[in-house]
């Protein structure tokens, strides 16, 4: 699609005192680059963003005080060399051509610290920390406080802010029961509950004036037992115009929410129609979010009326030219954003800068880029998974001859592996851009032939991206005829008519293995209705934060699943930090039985003979044993290639199997390519 058939994302806004240029703005995402205090890294991560194309951008959430603070030393403008830092920040963004806007985020209860303060004192499921009830002079410093940081932000060149109001932070959490149980002015009604957001909004416009954008954002559906309900929902944002925002944004659920609300198991826009509900119940235009992840994704949400302008996030880690390529009728290179959490949110939680797992230049601009050679070489890649096909495109786009082998008659690898999972479709659309790309950079693909080391001799470099083949444990009766590997049960070698499944191994494999077998008809990730049937998300018109109690009820399945492993640890524990609990709640729903601290006795034409972690000796019935047991490098080729005394790159999984992952396996393909 050209910028002709994207009518509704490249029409201008008119703020009166500002107009945007598209309708698509980059939402807030902590990346963690702020708190490096490397303010050339910053501004390089969004003044390329903004040369992409993005009409407004909007910063990771800047504390408004200490107590504030998502995390201890989290960013904020406290120090003279946060105002200069961001000073130069916010002048990179306009010579660049874009606009930027500072999200002003105070945690509240969900700030990781001793000092952290709430309306009352209630802890949340998701910290240790039990907050400070705020009494009347407190509550004025939040709000003195985060009015200043507004004011600051205006002084350093922001021009805009947003008031970070939903996803259960502090502003959210004077607003729900759940959360509020003060008995003066600011609890009890509805009334009195929302007076500290809009306090918050009218000091701010006063402060800032008419002309500087302020943008709210509103929860519009919590997710939580004693959320909002709609005509609460309602009230605010027209509450909220009145005080003088000038946007409200829409934030989707709680963060202690057991609902996903941005993994890739979540449906595209799967909730833009409550987003759209809001839509002629106030004056001022209204975002939608949330897996609203490509051109036409965006398209669709506003051509039907959702909303005036869709928020994007994690889709401009993955490719800072997201608005340019959509613009130019090459959205089809637009690298796509999978939804993974696996580089972003991940990182986040375990305190690293963000990343990508498909993009792993984005946050390291300062560092990777990728600069056309001087010195072209002839370069052959064996292997055209993840590792392979990074290095094969990067490698190209230096100005590198490239020939990549694949024995297989498709690309992808392990990839081609996960796209089959239900919830994984999303490495679908991301095999067919690397299809494109391969394309688009002159990369010669040779698919079904697996090269003698003897044709590789020829070449500058020779890369072994060789990938991985399953590791068979020593397991009495490993042989049996009902034993199959994870490969060879995805890709349907199996007895379809079998009900009953040992799963040895229950690692990211087995659990994917697990959401294989127990999905029955279409994946709910392809189908809104269902998806929210599965996780009983509803209308917060009918049920008080859109959910039903008492969901996500069990889901009978006809297969008999069983899912093991040999640590006492708890089951998925190195699961992603953001999307284990998905992958364990889903499997709960569907019965899988999940066994930790088992000892593997014999597999047996009956299935398999464990030890459990009680120490008893137990038959697992299975008609079926899929080994989940880890990986093992392919290195024949290799072998070959160091008797010969011939030089060679490993990478991904040929190198090391051990924590490998597709962010890995890219990372280090891209990484090689930009030094050969």
């Amino acid at each position: 699609m050209p910028e002709s058939e994207f009518k509704h994302i490249f029409q201008h806004l008119d703020l009166g005192f500002m107009t945007l240029e598209n309708r698509i703005i980059m939402g807030s995402m902590h990346t963690g680059l702020e708190e490096t205090k490397d303010w050339n890294r910053v501004a390089k991560f969004y003044s390329e963003r903004a040369r992409g194309g993005v009409g407004l951008m909007v910063t990771g959430g800047m504390a408004p005080n200490k107590e504030g603070a998502v995390f201890p030393n989290a960013a904020g403008l406290f120090s003279k060399e946060d105002i200069d830092g961001h000073k130069y920040l916010t002048g990179e963004v306009h010579k660049a051509g874009s606009k930027i806007a500072m999200q002003i985020l105070h945690a509240g209860r969900y700030a990781y610290g001793e000092n952290c303060v709430a309306p009352s004192p209630i802890k949340s499921p998701i910290s240790p920390f039990t907050p400070i009830e705020l009494d009347e002079e407190g509550i004025e410093k939040q709000i003195s406080d985060i009015t200043e940081t507004a004011v600051k932000a205006r002084d350093i060149g922001y021009d805009g802010v947003e008031i970070m109001g939903s996803e259960g932070y502090f502003l959210n959490q004077f607003l729900v029961k759940r959360t509020n149980h003060r008995t003066d002015h600011w609890g009890g009604s509805y009334t009195n509950r929302m007076k500290l957001p809009i306090e918050v909004v009218k000091r701010i416009v006063n402060a800032v004036g008419d002309d500087f954008l302020v943008i709210y954002r509103l929860s519009m559906i919590d997710l939580v037992p004693e959320g909002s309900n709609w005509d609460e929902v309602v009230l605010l944002a027209k509450e909220v115009e009145k005080a003088g925002a000038k946007i409200i944004n829409t934030g989707i659920g709680w963060h202690e929410a057991k609902i996903p609300t941005i993994a890739t198991s979540v449906p595209k826009f799967a909730f833009s129609w409550v987003t759209k509900k809001l839509m002629g119940q106030v004056n001022i235009p209204i975002v939608a979010s949330n897996r609203i992840n490509s051109p036409e994704t965006a398209e669709k949400v506003l051509a039907d009326g959702c909303a005036d302008l869709v928020s994007m996030a994690r889709p401009f880690l993955a490719d800072s030219e997201f608005v340019n390529k959509a613009r130019r009728g090459r959205s089809k290179f637009i690298t796509p954003c999978i939804a993974c959490n696996q580089a972003c949110l991940d990182h986040t939680f375990n305190m690293k800068v963000s990343t990508c797992l498909v993009n792993p230049r984005s946050c390291h601009e300062t560092e990777l880029n990728y600069e056309p050679t001087s010195d072209p070489k002839n370069i052959c890649i064996v292997g055209a998974g993840p590792a392979g096909l990074s290095t094969a495109i990067t490698a190209s786009q230096r100005g590198h001859k490239v020939t990549l082998f694949e024995r297989d008659r498709r690309i992808g690898g392990q990839l081609q592996l996960a796209s089959r999972i239900p919830g994984k479709e999303e490495f679908i659309g991301l095999l067919e851009w690397y299809k494109t790309m391969l394309t688009e950079v002159g990369v010669n693909v040779i698919l079904g032939t697996s090269p003698n080391y003897k044709d590789l001799l020829d070449f500058d470099h020779i890369i072994l991206a060789t990938g991985v083949k399953p590791s068979i444990p020593d397991i009495e009766g490993i042989d049996q005829s009902n034993v199959v590997t994870y490969s060879d049960l995805i890709w349907d070698n199996f007895d379809t008519n079998c009900t009953t499944f040992a799963i040895v191994g229950a690692g990211g494999i087995g659990f994917d293995v697990a959401e294989y077998l127990s999905q029955e008809g279409d994946s709910p990730t392809l189908d809104i209705d269902s998806w929210k049937k599965h996780w009983g998300v509803t209308d917060p018109e009918t049920h008080r934060g859109g959910i039903i109690q008492g969901l996500p009820r069990p889901i009978l399945i006809s297969r008999n699943i069983t899912l093991m492993q040999r640590s006492s640890d708890r089951i998925g524990r190195k699961l992603g930090k953001t999307t284990g609990w998905i992958l364990r709640s889903s499997l709960r729903m569907k019965g899988v039985q999940m066994m930790a601290g088992v000892t593997y006795n014999q597999i047996n034409e009956k299935g398999i003979l464990i030890t459990n972690h009680e120490g008893d000796t137990q038959q697992i019935d299975a008609g079926t044993v899929v080994l989940c047991t880890g990986q093992k490098p392919e290195l024949s080729l290799a072998t070959d290639l160091n008797r010969v005394g011939q030089e060679y790159h490993l990478i991904g999984g040929s190198k090391n199997t051990v924590g490998l992952d597709a962010k890995i396996a890219i990372d280090q393909g891209t990484r090689l390519a930009n030094i050969l």
